[in-house]
């Protein structure tokens, strides 16, 4: 007979020292720790030294990119965009010289004209242009900027304001068929019609602004993302399908870690309990879905782990998943006993 960790059990489990980046992240979102307390320090510099965060680094080069200069998208999830973006999902330290190198380098050759940063997978060190701005990628980048204490950096101010703007459609915007297509989340990539993905990425970037450093549209911007998301069931995920699709991506229910620019249903429980929204009643079939992909010992899989496509494999696809079952812990609270 299978025993069934309890949430103690499950914390005791993430607080294990042989995986420091977890344990920093368990003490600070599961225990409310503080940022400076001496064990959070001390399990995050251990994260720094050790894989995956040390992989990482290594693989990066001298002058802050990954793979080859420019902006940075490409490779997919090995080229310097998504290094930045993990390494921020991971907990790496803001003050260490190579984030922040890796940070200077990304905020010098990714923002757009238009404010947004945009996408490019040329090797050159050259600006994108505006029309490859999409939420998803704006999204990922603004969180991890953010996480990395450029809160004042103009290009971050910038990028958020864009966000808010492309939204609402409060300001001027210009859209194109390539990606951001039009306001309220239209995306290029899904036949022009709301993009949920988009919509959570982006609100998780928008999320990291402190309440009162926002501005007025990002506040309506914030409003209207908030309004989008619980105007469908997030354990249908029935959100609009472009190009003919008549269900939802199976990508939905597939709970992993890291995250790129695919959501699943747990991503829109933390953005909108991020947001104030975790107790919402419309949530409550996403709260019961997710208890129910817990494994039979009780702890989460990962079911999308990214194996062989990022500079260093994280975690085992398929298997007990420490970043997955933090992910649910954050957000259940007391439903797991």
């Amino acid at each position: 007979m299978t025993t069934v960790l309890t949430r103690d059990d499950l914390l005791d489990w993430l607080l294990e020292t042989d995986t420091p980046a977890v344990r920093a992240a368990a003490l600070q979102r599961l225990s409310g720790r503080s940022a400076v307390d001496p064990d959070v320090v001390a399990a995050r510099s251990a994260a720094m030294r050790s894989d995956p965060v040390a992989a990482i680094l290594a693989a990066q080069h001298p002058e802050g990119w990954w793979v080859k200069p420019g902006a940075g998208y490409a490779p997919k999830y090995r080229g310097t965009v998504w290094q930045v973006v993990f390494l921020d999902q991971l907990g790496a330290d803001p003050d260490d010289e190579r984030v922040r190198r890796a940070c200077d380098y990304l905020l010098r050759w990714s923002p757009t004209s238009s404010g947004g940063f945009g996408t490019s997978g040329e090797g050159r060190e050259k600006a994108p242009p505006p029309s490859s701005v999409a939420h998803c990628l704006n999204g990922n980048l603004l969180r991890a900027f953010l996480g990395f204490g450029r809160l004042d950096d103009p290009r971050v101010q910038a990028a958020a304001e864009w966000a808010a703007a492309a939204i609402t459609g409060d300001g001027d915007v210009r859209y194109y068929a390539t990606a951001t297509s039009g306001p309220h989340f239209g995306c290029g990539a899904n036949d022009k019609r709301p993009c949920a993905w988009g919509a959570v990425k982006e609100l998780l970037g928008l999320a990291r602004i402190p309440a009162d450093r926002r501005s007025p549209r990002v506040r309506r911007a914030v409003d209207e993302g908030v309004a989008f998301l619980l105007s469908r069931d997030p354990a249908v995920a029935d959100y609009p399908m472009g190009f003919g699709n008549t269900r939802p991506s199976g990508s939905w229910f597939r709970l992993g870690f890291p995250s790129g620019y695919v959501t699943d249903v747990l991503q829109v429980l933390e953005v909108l309990t991020e947001l104030g929204h975790g107790d919402d009643a419309r949530l409550g079939p996403a709260r019961t879905w997710l208890l129910g992909q817990r494994a039979p010992d009780g702890r989460w899989l990962n079911r999308y782990a990214y194996n062989g496509k990022t500079e260093v494999d994280i975690e085992r696809q398929g298997q007990p998943s420490k970043w997955v079952t933090l992910r649910a812990l954050s957000v259940l609270g007391p439903d797991v006993r």
